[in-house]
């Protein structure tokens, strides 16, 4: 049973721009699917990246790369002959939500550009189009197995047919929760982001300066202020209730008064509205986190910290109670692995995930927490929180007792595989694909050639 990686990984998506980022390659087009041309540098810098990663250096992985390749770019054109869209909102978001992850490994924005020599701005610019791509490729993927799932017997009849001798060794793998206090919001604070945001307003109004002008001298919206504040194609859904029910409202060219959302007070303005989705201008102003507010979370969580050490209460129950990450306090309090969507790490993984979170574990024992330690959340606020290793599993061979996840993730990929190829074999008789005879050796899995 190997280690299942998903076919649209981070890494993967983004290991390909750092490779181009640092050499050039001499480029030619070696197949199209579709509209979609495959370069050789696509194939080249996929191969390194894979073979990085442990995969062997031989003309076999460079042909599994290209035929994942050609995967790719079959989903894309399938995805464009069934007229799928993304939003400029979800590219931009998705590539905010990666250059944070590559930020957080360099340690600042500064180090990431100086590592790549453009800035995180100019690197968007080059990358738009692919993640584009990449986010409508999902889409139809998404389509052909995100209904796919297996039942406990299924999992337990793929364990029984992987022989004794070949079930995987697992690496040692620890679960860690969390419990986060942000600082609270001083009602000065608020009042000040209010009266300045109102002032920029009366002054959009009264044609003293464009909304472009004054989003991008004052904007705290990261998505947005670099481009006037304007969001082009959003949809119901995508952004808080409260924008919503204004951006679907307003008529074009109209300013909406100030509204309150839980990341700060906003203003928008409707460029256009087309049925269900609309191109809006936006302006944030979030109120300012005073030190001693943080102070005050400090001292919260080292209260929650006495109250965990006598044994009173629960962490699960204190995450839930007392956690202000929405996205973990609901879960016990336990972090989830962005590689693999399960809550247990090894210790590479956690590396990568957070070094501070690994260095944390190394000093703690089963059942031990942390005192109160700052970080930075995603949302790149400051705050503070007490971690928690739970479970410290070691190295063993996989079993079902143990490993359930991994062993469902592996008969849910089998599954799937299945799926993709009878998709695949299905599709292409009708969308045209054309390889260069250098790549026509390659032993393919599915029939590019007939």
């Amino acid at each position: 049973m190997k280690k299942i990686k998903n076919r649209f990984l981070l890494l993967f998506c983004f290991g390909s721009i750092a490779l181009n980022a640092q050499e050039k390659v001499i480029d030619q087009i070696v197949a199209i699917v579709g509209n979609n041309p495959i370069l050789q540098s696509e194939v080249d810098t996929q191969y390194k990246q894979a073979v990085e990663q442990g995969e062997p250096a031989e003309e076999a992985t460079r042909c599994k790369v290209f035929e994942e390749i050609l995967y790719q770019k079959l989903l894309l054109a399938q995805a464009q002959k069934d007229s799928l869209t993304v939003t400029e909102a979800q590219v931009e978001q998705e590539m905010d939500r990666r250059l944070q992850y590559y930020i957080r490994q360099f340690g600042s924005e500064e180090k990431f550009a100086e590592f790549y020599g453009k800035t995180t701005d100019e690197f968007k610019v080059d990358f738009r189009d692919n993640m584009r791509n990449l986010l409508l490729s999902q889409q139809m993927q998404n389509k052909v197995i995100g209904d796919i799932t297996v039942t406990p017997n299924e999992v337990k009849e793929y364990f029984n047919s992987i022989p004794t001798d070949s079930l995987p060794f697992i690496n040692e793998e620890v679960e860690i929760g969390q419990i986060v206090k942000g600082p609270s919001i001083s009602p000065e604070a608020k009042k000040m982001a209010k009266e300045k945001i109102e002032d920029i307003r009366s002054k959009i109004a009264t044609g003293k300066s464009s909304f472009a002008t004054m989003a991008a001298l004052y904007s705290e919206d990261p998505g947005s202020s670099n481009k006037g504040g304007l969001y082009e194609k959003i949809q119901r859904g995508q952004f808080v209730p409260e924008w919503d029910a204004l951006a679907f409202t307003l008529k074009a060219g109209e300013l909406s008064p100030v509204f309150e959302t839980v990341y700060g007070y906003f203003i928008i303005q409707v460029v256009e509205r087309r049925g269900e989705e609309v191109d809006a201008r936006s302006l944030l102003i979030a109120p300012k986190v005073e030190s001693l507010d943080l102070l005050k979370a400090k001292l919260s969580l080292d209260t929650i910290y006495t109250i965990l050490s006598a044994d009173t209460i629960s962490f699960a129950e204190a995450a839930a109670r007392y956690s202000t990450d929405g996205d973990s306090k609901h879960n016990g309090g336990l972090l989830i692995n962005p590689f693999t969507g399960s809550t247990r790490f090894e210790m590479d993984e956690l590396g990568q995930y957070d070094q501070n979170v690994a260095f944390a574990m190394n000093k703690l024992k089963v059942g031990e927490y942390t005192k109160p330690m700052p970080f930075t959340t995603a949302e790149g606020k400051q705050a503070y929180r007490i971690l928690y290793l739970k479970t410290n599993v070691q190295a063993h061979r996989a079993n079902l007792k143990d490993d359930y996840q991994k062993i469902q993730s592996g008969a849910t990929s089998v599954k799937q595989q299945a799926a993709i190829t009878k998709w695949i074999n299905k599709k292409l008789p009708a969308i045209f694909v054309k390889i260069n005879d250098d790549l026509k050796n390659c032993d393919f899995k599915n029939h590019w050639l007939n």
